[in-house]
């Protein structure tokens, strides 16, 4: 197929890029660099399947010009990582939702199957555990900019449920806290790189509040899965998947199992949000997916263990990662 990746230089969008051109198909990457980085997909410059375009989603002539040439849409360029949102709300949501809605506009327009990536943000502090794809949400107040990406993310899927509606071929899948290699401190998956980044470099590692607040990670080959899963099941139409492993662990065990993977003697250093974020930050305590829906429908399960997965984030920081960071 002919597919367009938007965001495809980012973290999961340049594995996403792998996977596809493994799968034979012609892949166009859209990405304006922001976050993502040229080093992510430099080994597939050369193809004659392969193609860059460094632009941004809100430019509609670009993205008309790409859409009209595919069959398959991999949305997933976005302002993503919370230190970027607390610091500039306005451009995260113009990006999010504006973006989103060029996607979409067009993908209904040239009737283009389209695959839109969410987040496990939107469930905000819902403590309804396991947090279902049809579950109620729970958000803190607007003066706390947060919560604006979970509700930029939520305007995103409204809008693709309404295409869908409409008779649009449209999925939408909600990651949870993807990690591996090419991870960034400065933005996506930034516990995981934060952590491996201050262990290998001797430094003290930063844990939030009391560090037992849970996540479930999951490793980003099973994320890459998932998403492919979810453009290309027929079934999967018009439905929204939590992308994710279903396996809790706390923060502050996080940090103590990268510790001992790395033989690093630093230590653990209790810092509040407030003075990573600012006093009006809010958190929620756990977030854990119910991953039946993706299970049923897509035939996805998280197959990587947490042990197995960090053992192979290592490697890749270990390999001269740091260097560029």
């Amino acid at each position: 197929m002919r597919i367009l990746v938007t965001g495809g230089a980012g973290f999961i969008g340049s594995h996403l890029v792998d996977a596809l051109m493994a799968q034979g198909h012609q892949v166009t990457v859209l990405d304006n660099l922001s976050v993502g980085k040229v080093a992510n997909i430099a080994h597939h410059l050369g193809s004659e399947r392969f193609r860059f375009v460094n632009d941004s989603i809100l430019n509609v002539a670009t993205l008309e010009q790409l859409v009209r040439r595919v069959d398959l849409i991999f949305h997933l360029a976005a302002v993503v990582g919370v230190k970027y949102v607390v610091e500039d709300p306005l451009t995260a949501i113009t990006v999010n939702v504006r973006g989103t809605e060029n996607v979409l506009e067009l993908a209904y327009k040239y009737w283009v199957r389209t695959v839109i990536a969410s987040s496990s943000e939107v469930y905000g502090k819902s403590a309804d555990v396991p947090l279902r794809e049809d579950g109620d949400r729970l958000l803190g107040p607007t003066t706390v900019p947060r919560w604006s990406y979970a509700d930029a993310k939520a305007i995103d899927e409204y809008i693709a449920l309404a295409y869908a509606r409409k008779g649009l071929p449209v999925t939408v899948v909600r990651y949870f806290n993807a990690y591996g290699p090419r991870l960034d401190p400065r933005g996506y998956g930034s516990v995981v790189a934060r952590f491996f980044t201050q262990a290998l470099r001797g430094e003290p590692l930063t844990v939030y509040e009391d560090g037992r607040q849970t996540r479930c990670f999951t490793y980003v080959a099973d994320t890459v899965r998932g998403t492919v899963l979810a453009g290309t099941v027929p079934e999967a139409v018009g439905e929204i998947f939590n992308i994710g492993s279903d396996r809790e662990i706390a923060i502050a065990d996080l940090a103590r199992q990268i510790l001992a993977l790395t033989g690093s003697r630093s230590e653990i250093v209790l810092v509040p949000y407030a003075a990573a974020y600012g006093p009006d930050f809010e958190e929620t305590r756990r977030r854990v997916p119910d991953v039946r829906r993706a299970r049923e429908i897509l035939s996805f399960e998280a197959a990587v263990p947490l042990e197995e997965g960090l053992r192979r984030t290592l490697e890749w920081f270990r390999s001269g990662a740091l260097n560029g960071m």
